[in-house]
């Protein structure tokens, strides 16, 4: 419980980061998610656009500071693998 005005501030302003962090991070597992699922489809158009979805949600959590800048790029590099791999 807050006992002074900012403190009260402090709770306001954590309640409204998480709800962020929360909506960030769930997009940018679900583009991934959609991302992995379009690989075993098969059509090529379709996986190079979730491929660059993904990868601009995981660059706008990173920046965002919702993910580390360093998990978001081995993220990344992952996927591009995952997407070469099934060029072949």
């Amino acid at each position: 419980m807050a006992n002074n005005r900012s403190a009260e501030k402090r709770n306001t302003q954590t309640i409204k980061r998480t709800a962020r962090n929360v909506a960030l991070r769930s997009r940018m597992r679900t583009a991934v998610r959609k991302f992995r699922e379009a690989l075993t489809g098969g059509d090529a158009s379709v996986v190079t656009e979730a491929f660059n979805v993904a990868t601009r949600e995981l660059r706008c959590a990173a920046s965002k500071g919702v993910i580390h800048s360093r998990t978001a790029s081995r993220c990344v590099s992952r996927l591009h693998l995952a997407l070469n791999a099934s060029n072949k």
